[in-house]
């Protein structure tokens, strides 16, 4: 018997050794993803395995117990448990941003209840996952041995899309760790475009297309230097928020309801922190908790007590529960085999390399299968060209192997070519045949000059990248989800910011959103308009207004409080949204409400504020001038901009440079022209003078501020629907506190006066009636015509319908730069 032989060796070497090894196995094979196709090797296995098995988007579903079994037996030696986990996190909405696989039966929920087994649950491909695995089979990517050497696994997707960036990951390596965000896919592919189209782009400059990371759960992005720290280092901290409004109650109470939580929180978990809270007496002022989600989406409701302030409420849940939580970014991913942290715009660029390299693989392939056909074509043309001679040959050969030989010599054909003469049917003898081949040939031809000019022009490489994306946009693009909050600490945003005009609504009930002005289709005098914001049956659009992202806006309310935010900090919302609550934005008193704005240019420039005022009127006919600078130091809790006696209330608020006229308008139907020097400066803290003198039971319904008066127009419309145009000029100018001259002859047709709007041809006008409908039109199609005349109808309203609020808007498409009105 032969002695063992016996090596020894340091325990202390053989340990570090060994777990080197196991430390690079679960790096590279385990636990980070691939930058190329953002994939771990089980997520990439299943996909393979499924796409073996044909479980595509539009084929049956089988059990998932199959998908299992295929993936372990041919290419992942672990447990079926990480399989089938792996499954089920890749099917659920709320863990992907961008599910890859189909599930039909329980796949788990938000609350942490997990999927039912294997046996009982069915899958199949997303049509998105179809898109990662394109053009596989031609050679685009390179392939392993199997664990057992028995069969091939790609080592990478091709991967039309940059799954990476779309769905994020995260994984604990040994000495390492990934955590990527998932993101928007129309951001994605704007960036990635813009990318292509710059590759020298700064990351800020990439922000304007990738704004921030969209969680599948939605909620709020709050602050923003996170974000810009991941984006250029690969590494940063963003603070997520669950989306929350309140809502009153019919007994005076509010309750909270959160609709959206922060990305991987767990719903049941965060209703017991909750409630514990309350047991703890941490926060003292909730008296019930309800989960009213359901599959329409999720509803928390919180019900305050009697007393309780809402926002403070909202405040103590954010600091003492996961509905404020944080997201590291760690961008961590394998590149040509060994982790490195990277910047948005590496991660981009590398995906945009395995791109090039995919298409050029492809179009070698094809070019190769193409070469490969011309070659047979012409072998047949050849054929075809002498054919008497063929079959002449092939007849006086004893076997095809004669033949063979026989055409390969007689017409210095290649084996392929004789092979392809011999296998000819006779079919391909007749003319229309012949013609198909010559037709084929010349098709192939142009074929393999397009492949050449593809793999001899990288700009060919990339516009065949950016129509990919593009194609792949218009097909999976989507709005964002997540909704991103700035706070005022933060970096300057308005340079990420495209300084564009936005429409802004308030709804009689307190909703506030911003949308582009584009949103609107325009539309000729008369139409019956078009759907503008999505109510209820008690709830319209009060108020809109047009500003540009850049500016400031100051709320002026009901009860003479001034409140400021910028433009941008404003809630985006789609034409048909509702938007959010405005008491979530600033903190406006429970009884009162936002009664107009004014967009200022800056409230930092000390020449600018001391050059302008604020000029604000109320409904019983008060003025008060103010200048700017009493307002340009913005508190969160508002100020008071205009002392407002018990029987009155703020009606409009403008800004004015010192030599401005202003009319007066009521609703009767009578108006009052007086320049602004007649309402002489004031303090903030005071109730202004008389501007127009008042019938009993007349109020004023709208103020206009007026500098080019001999050029200007206004327009006058009627709650019905009828409106004209007038010169500025027809209005003489009288001293303040007068009774006016009529503007628009009030009779029950046209209803009372409801706004007064200084227009010009180039102007757009939008009107927008009680039940949310909204119709914009040219200005120079309203003609102008004399003061003292009923008008012309503007609008057709539906039965008992009236309007509710007139803006106007600058004509884009008709206006130059310079011509376009600015923010004074």
């Amino acid at each position: 018997m032969a002695t063992e032989k016996i090596i020894p060796i340091s325990i202390e070497d053989e340990m570090q050794s060994s777990y080197i090894d196991y430390s690079m196995s679960v790096i590279v094979s385990r636990a980070l993803p691939d930058v190329r196709d953002g994939l771990k090797p089980v997520h990439r296995r299943i996909l393979y395995g499924m796409s073996d098995l044909g479980m595509l988007h539009n084929r049956n579903f089988k059990k998932s117990a199959r998908i299992v079994g295929e993936v372990l037996g041919k290419y992942h030696p672990h447990g079926d448990s990480a399989v089938y986990d792996s499954i089920v996190r890749m099917v659920q909405e709320f863990s992907l941003r961008y599910p890859l696989v189909n599930g039909q039966g329980n796949f788990g929920s938000i609350d942490g209840d997990s999927a039912a087994a294997m046996r009982y649950t069915e899958v199949r491909m997303q049509r998105i996952a179809e898109e990662l695995l394109a053009d596989i089979n031609k050679e685009t990517v390179d392939y392993q041995t199997n664990f057992d050497d028995t069969l091939t696994e790609p080592t990478v997707l091709p991967a039309m899309l940059p799954n990476l960036l779309l769905n994020g990951a995260s994984g604990i390596a040994v000495g390492m760790a990934t955590n990527m965000a998932p993101h928007n896919i129309t951001e994605v592919i704007d960036g990635t475009v813009a990318v292509i189209d710059n590759p020298d782009i700064e990351t800020e400059e990439l922000m304007k297309h990738i704004t921030a990371p969209d969680f599948p759960t939605g909620g709020i992005i709050y602050g923003y230097e996170g974000v810009k720290e991941a984006y250029s280092t690969g590494r940063g901290k963003i603070t997520m928020r669950a989306r929350a409004n309140v809502e009153e109650l019919r007994n005076s109470r509010e309750q909270i309801v959160v609709t959206e939580i922060p990305y991987q929180v767990n719903k049941a978990t965060l209703i017991q922190k909750v409630a514990q809270l309350v047991g703890d007496e941490k926060i003292t002022e909730i008296s019930e908790i309800r989960d009213e989600s359901d599959r329409e989406g999720m509803r928390i409701v919180i019900i305050l007590k009697r007393s309780a302030n809402a926002g403070v409420v909202l405040n103590q849940l954010y600091k003492y529960t996961q509905m404020q939580q944080t997201f590291g970014v760690i961008n961590l991913a394998l590149v040509k085999g060994r982790p490195k942290v990277m910047s948005l715009k590496e991660l981009i660029t590398r995906f945009i390399e395995h791109r090039v390299e995919v298409i050029i693989r492809r179009t070698i392939y094809d070019l190769d299968q193409a070469e490969a056909r011309a070659h047979i074509l012409e072998g047949l043309k050849i054929a075809l060209d002498n054919l008497d001679e063929v079959i002449k040959t092939i007849r006086a050969s004893k076997n095809p192997q004669e033949a063979n030989e026989e055409l390969r010599r007689k017409f210095a054909l290649t084996d392929i070519q004789a092979k392809a003469i011999l296998d000819m049917r006779l079919q391909k003898l007749t003319g229309l045949e012949r013609d198909k081949i010559d037709t084929e040939y010349r098709d192939i031809a142009s074929q393999i000059s397009d492949y050449r000019e593809i793999l001899s022009n990288r700009d060919e490489q990339n516009e065949i990248i950016k129509k990919e994306l593009l194609e792949l946009k218009g097909r999976y693009g989507d709005e964002r989800r997540t909704q991103i909050v700035y706070s005022a600490d933060d970096f300057n945003i308005e340079d990420m910011i495209a300084d564009e005009d936005v429409v802004v609504t308030i709804s009689n009930k307190g909703f506030i959103k911003r949308m582009p002005v584009s949103g609107y289709r325009r539309q000729r005098r008369g139409g019956k308009g078009m759907k503008g914001t999505t109510t209820k049956d008690d709830e319209y659009v009060e108020h809109l207004f047009v500003a540009t992202n850049h500016n400031y806006i100051l709320f002026f309310t009901e009860k003479g409080n001034c409140y400021w935010l910028k433009v941008y900090e404003i809630p985006e919302g789609s034409r048909l949204a509702r938007g959010r609550a405005i008491v979530n934005l600033i903190d406006i008193e429970k009884d009162d409400s936002i009664k107009t704005f004014v967009p200022v240019k800056t409230l930092d420039d000390e020449e600018y504020i001391k050059s302008h005022s604020i000029i604000m009127s109320t409904k019983q006919g008060q003025v008060k001038k103010t200048s700017l600078e009493a307002y340009s130091r913005p508190r969160r809790d508002g100020i008071i901009a205009i002392n407002i006696k018990d029987d009155d209330s703020l009606l409009e608020a403008a800004l004015t440079d010192g030599e401005s006229n202003i009319i007066l308008a009521n609703k009767s139907g009578r108006a009052i022209r007086f320049h602004e020097e007649e309402a002489r400066e004031m303090g903030r803290n005071t109730s202004g003078v008389r501007g127009m003198n008042l019938n009993k039971g007349d109020e004023l319904v709208d103020m206009v501020v007026i500098k080019n008066t001999h050029e200007a127009t206004v327009l006058a419309i009627s709650e019905n629907g009828y409106g004209k145009r007038s010169l500025v000029d027809d209005y003489r100018e009288q001293s303040r506190g007068g009774k006016g001259v009529i503007t628009l002859k009030v009779t029950p047709k046209t209803g009372d006066l409801i706004a007064l709007k200084e227009v010009s041809d180039k102007d757009d006008l939008m009107v927008i009636t009680e039940r949310g409908k909204i119709i914009r039109m040219q200005c120079k199609g309203i003609r102008t015509m004399g003061r003292n005349t009923q008008g012309v109808r503007i609008m057709r309203l539906d039965e008992d319908g009236k309007i509710a609020a007139v803006t106007r808007v600058v004509n884009e498409e008709e206006t130059s730069e310079e011509d376009a009105p600015s923010v004074e």
